[in-house]
């Protein structure tokens, strides 16, 4: 795999002619990327160190409206500028535009280029730190299931997102024949992410009509995070130019099955797998078995993070695959949280919670914090499930957007991880969406009403 480029290799590469735009991004609260284009020559020159964005652009929502109730910034305090610092060590080639490089920004407070608490790469990061304290790495890997359709953005958009025909007409599932039908699409993401130093394992159909899946190979947890939204923006960009919408909603249809972001977790320690114990019937350490309790037991005050919108929840619905129920079982697709590679060093557990539309840095920040609170109290982890999980009656996933707000702001522990500021901020993204939809009049209401109310 191509290796991700050092700055030397850029200036080289920029007075040679090759790179003429440097994509200068950074990471908003809905794990979109943001930024700048800058001539590749006035970054190498300066702007390497750093340039500036308004901060309005991390207390937004989906349509980047300018929401009231944000204590971090507002029209009031008059919308100032947050410092986006350039990490030079994630620039790397994007290879589906040409002559174009990408790097990745830290979000600095722009007085005392202190990190932005709210900032989603540096959630992750305060998380990461912690388990360094305690001698301890996440590695993780997250798998990215979305929809192809038969037209474009542009193109569905215009017909009032009615004209929703995906690109095939089957399940398929595995199925190597209808997705060669889609190579055109599927073929370019794989090679051009490849290329741009992200280590793709495979793309495969999902269960569902048009429905598509890229895995990535586990990596350190903040390059894991870097990897999913960097293939996330690949996938859509590269769908457009080819002519078709690639859609990472969770849930597109009442009918039809959703769209997940399964989380796989593992934590490591002097370059080995600390969840690995042989001398254990699952091979599961002691280690594991508390972390996994804290998965557990802080499974709703981690929601919103894992379902941040309304449309997320529809998703969770018995026999599909999604998980209703706070359960761990072994190798078992209806759980919660599925025990994978028992016996072995490559022991992890995967969090099924997690639709298409996370923001994988705030994800994997409330997965560690929930986890090392396991660590720390030394929580008991109570004996695998065996079964459907859809039958069984144990503690359910919060089903709404409202519970799962509920239950973030009543969340001691994620307040002591993150902050009592970065819960409220996020809390009033919850609540925003909330006023939004609730002022809606949907097309289900007008049927249903129109005659018989």
């Amino acid at each position: 795999m191509p290796a991700q480029l050092s700055f030397d290799d850029l200036k080289s590469r920029v007075s040679d002619g090759d790179i003429d735009t440097v994509l200068v991004c950074f990471v908003d609260m809905q794990g979109r990327l943001m930024g700048k284009r800058f001539h590749a020559g006035h970054f190498v020159n300066g702007a390497y160190e750093e340039t500036h964005c308004c901060n309005y652009l991390l207390a937004t929502d989906l349509p980047m409206s300018t929401p009231s109730g944000y204590k971090a910034t507002s029209w009031e305090r008059g919308y100032g500028d947050y410092v986006m610092k350039p990490d030079l060590s994630t620039l790397r080639p994007v290879p589906w535009l040409d002559g174009t490089v990408m790097v990745l920004c830290d979000i600095l407070d722009h007085h005392t280029h202190e990190d932005i608490a709210h900032s989603p790469r540096a959630m992750l990061k305060r998380q990461l730190a912690r388990l360094s304290d305690m001698g301890l790495e996440a590695m993780m890997a997250t798998e990215l299931e979305f929809f192809l359709f038969e037209k474009s953005h542009d193109e569905i958009r215009k017909s009032g997102f009615r004209d929703l025909t995906p690109i095939s007409g089957h399940n398929e599932d595995y199925h190597i024949l209808q997705t060669t039908k889609e190579e055109h699409v599927m073929r370019p993401i794989r090679n051009h992410l490849w290329t741009a130093g992200i280590p793709v394992e495979n793309t495969k159909g999902e269960a569902e009509l048009g429905q598509e899946e890229l895995n990535i190979k586990y990596a350190p947890a903040l390059d894991t995070a870097d990897y999913h939204t960097i293939a996330k923006h690949a996938i859509k960009e590269i769908s457009w130019q080819q002519g078709h919408a690639a859609s990472f909603l969770p849930k597109l249809h009442a009918d039809k099955v959703g769209s997940s972001s399964h989380i796989h977790q593992s934590l490591w320690q002097g370059g080995k797998p600390a969840f690995f114990d042989e001398s254990d019937d699952l091979g599961m350490s002691q280690l594991m078995k508390h972390y996994m309790a804290g998965l557990l037991k802080y499974a709703p005050d981690c929601t919103y993070f894992l379902a941040p919108y309304i449309n997320s929840y529809k998703r969770f619905q018995k026999g599909t695959f999604a998980p209703t129920r706070v359960i761990w079982s072994v190798d078992n697709r209806t759980a919660g949280f599925r025990l994978c590679g028992d016996g072995t060093r490559a022991i992890r557990v995967e969090n099924r919670i997690g639709g298409s539309d996370i923001n994988p840095y705030l994800a994997m920040a409330a997965q560690l914090a929930a986890g090392i609170k396991g660590i720390e109290d030394k929580l008991e982890l109570a004996p695998a499930f065996a079964g459907d999980a859809y039958a069984d009656d144990a503690g359910a996933i919060p089903s709404t957007l409202r519970d799962a707000r509920e239950a973030l702001l009543g969340s001691d522990m994620l307040r002591a991880a993150l902050g009592d500021e970065v819960v409220e901020h996020y809390a009033r993204a919850a609540e925003v969406e909330i006023e939004d939809f609730d002022r809606v009049v949907t097309d289900y209401e007008i049927a249903r009403g129109f005659e018989l109310a």
